[in-house]
């Protein structure tokens, strides 16, 4: 008898999953834009260029057609340049899906959840159910006794014929604790982001993009402040990222750092920590008569340690600092070890690709944790 019941693998040639020609150049353009910090006209010349060489639209679809279609989206808008010329720029709508894009590209296997569910290994009176029972307390919310245990110890205790139900029968499920967590994630601005060929600051802007979406997404209880610093430090808000630029700045790590810790003082959460994506040493701070001290030929002993008073400052407040290095010069890595041995944080090395993934999994590791 012949068995047709084949097992195995079958191949066959990739196909792309269908898009329309709207939603080809739309993914295109966000990435652009996200280039072009936001300057609609110049993410649209690339477009434009990229059409010529690659041939991504045809006779029936032109990018035209594309720009008539962002507007009867609602992701451009009309408006006034600061010279004073009108000309087109981009929604709110269009940030958030910048956003979203940003997302999907670092931490594509993230699930949404509707609540923040970072786990401690405390329990009490939080909102996930850990499948474990204990007697009722007086406070315990009527709602969590288990109706099903406790009825099933009343049968116990006092048999089926005389069945009454007393306090000492009641039982409630166990729930856990979700920890709450405040971030500022401080962005190097300095001019150095952009020097030697290589952009370091659209990848930052990414990861901050993605930071602030899976917070509001997935954790919503959390809060993330983005602050920038270069010559000084001020703070941006989410909205305002993809425009985010590069400076003619020198690197003021300390005033960074003391506007997140003024920042963090000011979070009722119990949990604090800093992120730091920087690719210079420190070669800036302000003295207190608001004149700037300005050395940028190797580690200034003035400045570094300045840097080190903050991060031990930081320690104090029980407000860990987490360093991504995105430069690999060994006198450069030598001050941040000093720097994180004083704030007892970490520090990571890394170029520019997996930056992403490796902030997502160091915030997902402090999720998991109290920290002290």
């Amino acid at each position: 008898m012949k068995n047709d019941n084949k097992k195995g693998f079958y191949f066959k040639q990739y196909e792309a999953p269908h898009q329309s020609p709207f939603d080809k150049l739309f993914g295109i353009f966000k990435e652009l834009i996200t280039h072009t910090s936001g300057d609609f006209d110049e993410a649209i010349d690339w477009l434009r260029e990229l059409d010529k060489e690659y041939k991504l639209t045809d006779e029936h679809y032109s990018i035209d057609d594309f720009i008539e279609d962002l507007k009867k989206k609602g992701y451009i808008k009309d408006e006034v340049k600061p010279d004073g010329s009108s000309g087109l720029g981009i929604t709110a709508k269009t940030e958030r899906a910048i956003r979203q894009q940003a997302l999907d590209q670092i931490f594509g296997n993230l699930k949404r959840s509707g609540n923040g569910n970072h786990k401690t290994k405390h329990s009490g009176n939080g909102d996930e159910h850990t499948g474990e029972f204990r007697e009722f307390h007086f406070g315990d919310g009527l709602e969590r006794i288990s109706l099903t245990e406790s009825l099933r110890n009343a049968q116990i205790n006092n048999g089926v014929a005389d069945f009454m139900l007393t306090e000492s029968d009641l039982v409630v499920e166990d729930t856990q604790y979700k920890s709450q967590m405040s971030t500022v994630l401080m962005i190097d601005i300095s001019h150095s982001m952009i020097l030697y060929g290589e952009d370091r600051i659209t990848p930052a802007k990414k990861v901050a993009m993605a930071l602030a979406e899976l917070i509001t997404t997935r954790y919503p209880k959390d809060t993330l402040d983005i602050l920038v610093f270069g010559n000084d430090a001020w703070t941006i808000a989410i909205k305002d990222l993809p425009y985010l630029q590069v400076g003619p700045f020198h690197t003021n790590t300390v005033a960074g750092l003391q506007l997140a810790m003024d920042l963090l003082r000011r979070k009722r959460n119990t949990n604090k920590q800093i992120f730091m994506i920087t690719d210079g040493k420190p070669s800036c701070v302000r003295e207190k008569d608001g004149s700037y001290y300005m050395n940028s030929n190797g580690l200034d002993e003035y400045i570094v340690d300045k840097c080190y008073s903050q991060a031990q400052q930081a320690r104090k407040l029980h407000i860990p600092i987490t360093t991504f290095m995105i430069a690999n010069d060994p006198y450069l890595q030598k001050f941040v070890n000093k720097f994180t041995e004083a704030n007892q944080g970490k520090a990571f090395y890394t170029g520019l690709k997996g930056l992403g993934e490796m902030i997502f999994e160091d915030y997902e590791t402090n999720r998991k944790k109290k920290i002290k």
